[in-house]
C-alpha cells in the first residue's frame, strides 16, 4: 500500500478525469504499464530524480518512453515531473489501480497454495470470500508455496485466512497443551 498522501491525491484526481470522460479501464490499463515500467527499469526513475536533467528532458523522456498512453496519463505524469514528484509514480499507479477496482466491487487476493489452483478454484475463493470484504469478487493472484503441506492463505489487504494444515496442526498442539 502506498503511503504518500500526494500520490493519492494524484491518483483521485486523475480517476475523477477519467469517470468524467468514460476512460477508467483504459487508463488503469496504462497506469499499469507505467507500474510495470518502472519497476523492471529503475534506470528510468534514476534518470527523472538527476538534477542534470531539465524538466523539459524528462518531459521527452516521459514522451518516448510511453507513446502509447493516454494524454490525461501523460499529462499526470508531466505534472509530477514539475513538482518534482517522479518519485511516486509507481504509487500513483497502484493508488489509482486501487480506486478501479474498488469501484467495480473487487478486491485483489493473494492466495499462496502447495499446488497451483485451477480456475474452478480461484472461482470457488472468490465467491466465498469476497462476501466476508465485502467485495462482490476478487482478482485472485496465486503464488505456489511448496513449503505449505495443503490448504491455503488468502491475504486480502490487511486481513489474512489461514487455513494451511500447518497452521490447523499449530492450533491443535495448542488446544491439546491446556
Amino acid at each position: 500500500m502506498s503511503k504518500s498522501t500526494a500520490a493519492a491525491r494524484y491518483a483521485q484526481a486523475l480517476f475523477e478525469l477519467a469517470v468524467k470522460h468514460g476512460q477508467t479501464e483504459k487508463i488503469e490499463e496504462d497506469l499499469r504499464t507505467v507500474r510495470q515500467v518502472f519497476t523492471q527499469t529503475p534506470e528510468l526513475s534514476q534518470l527523472l530524480q538527476s538534477p542534470k536533467w531539465s524538466k523539459v528532458q524528462k518531459k521527452q523522456l516521459i514522451e518516448k518512453s510511453f507513446s502509447g498512453i493516454s494524454q490525461h496519463v501523460l499529462n499526470t505524469m508531466y505534472i509530477l515531473v514539475d513538482r518534482r514528484r517522479n518519485n511516486e509514480m509507481v504509487e500513483l499507479a497502484d493508488e489509482y489501480i486501487n480506486r478501479a477496482l474498488d469501484a467495480r466491487g473487487t478486491a485483489v487476493a493473494h492466495v499462496s497454495s502447495a499446488t497451483k489452483l485451477s480456475d474452478a478454484d480461484k472461482e470457488a475463493i472468490s465467491a466465498s470470500f469476497a462476501p466476508q470484504v465485502g467485495k462482490q469478487r476478487l482478482d485472485i493472484h496465486n503464488h505456489v508455496d511448496s513449503a505449505l503441506l495443503g490448504g491455503i492463505r488468502i491475504r486480502i489487504g490487511n486481513r489474512i485466512f489461514d487455513g494451511t494444515l500447518r497452521n490447523k496442526l499449530n492450533r491443535l498442539e495448542r488446544e491439546l497443551k491446556r
